[in-house]
């Protein structure tokens, strides 16, 4: 009997903010599996280990995600991580893969999720909080009241129409394009707040398109209303 491969939500950075059940079916499972190269250095696996000390006796498939568009980059990285998870199924070991935020919010995991669940393996989603609830409340905010909409936008990609979206709008995963991302910010009337590793160590809290550091880290979210 070939074994489950669960995509597991461990939130934006904060230990404590693991579900009960993203906890128990770490503990439970018998291989783990991160995204990167070496697991010491993958943040996922970091901040697991501070809730769950033994994590590191467990087996651990690390699956190296490339930060690239390049589409044949992608799919020859989602293959090859698919192929790896997909030995450890077939030997009947459940497999827990570490996921930042909630798997279903632009994570790279979802991407081996969907080839394996069409090669007809037994796969579950884990939900985990979100990085722009977890920021909200690191502001002392609410996100949206009332009538108004939420939009959640990878700032990565074009955002000028986005951001003509009417209600608030969550700008995610600008990267590089932060720089990009602060001028088209900074020509709106309209109340901008950052978080930068939210919940980590590092975190760091901005207000105001103009405090907007240009060389903000990858763990950057924007709340814009």
């Amino acid at each position: 009997m070939y074994g489950t491969l669960y995509g597991v939500g461990i939130g934006p950075g904060d230990p404590e903010l693991l579900t009960l059940k993203a906890v128990r079916v770490i503990q439970e499972s018998p291989v783990i599996a991160v995204p990167g190269k070496v697991k010491e250095d993958t943040v996922a696996y970091q901040i697991v280990k501070q809730a769950i000390p033994s994590l590191g006796e467990k087996e651990c498939l690390e699956v190296y995600m490339p930060m690239t568009k390049d589409p044949g980059e992608l799919e020859e990285s989602h293959q090859a991580g698919a192929r790896k998870v997909a030995a450890c199924l077939q030997e009947g070991k459940n497999v827990a893969f570490l996921t930042l935020g909630d798997p279903t919010v632009y994570a790279t995991y979802i991407y081996i999720h969907q080839r394996l669940k069409e090669q007809g393996y037994a796969t579950e989603i884990i939900n985990g909080i979100t990085s722009f609830c977890a920021a909200a409340a690191r502001l002392d905010m609410g996100l949206v009241e009332k009538e108004e909409m939420l939009h959640v936008i990878p700032a990565s990609y074009q955002i000028e129409e986005a951001l003509k979206l009417p209600g608030v709008k969550v700008l995610m995963k600008a990267g590089k394009q932060m720089p990009r991302v602060k001028e088209q910010l900074k020509k709106l009337d309209c109340d901008v707040s950052m978080v930068e590793n939210c919940g980590m160590e590092q975190e760091r809290v901005y207000y105001g398109a103009e405090e907007i550091p240009e060389d903000a880290g990858y763990y950057s979210l924007l709340i814009v209303k």
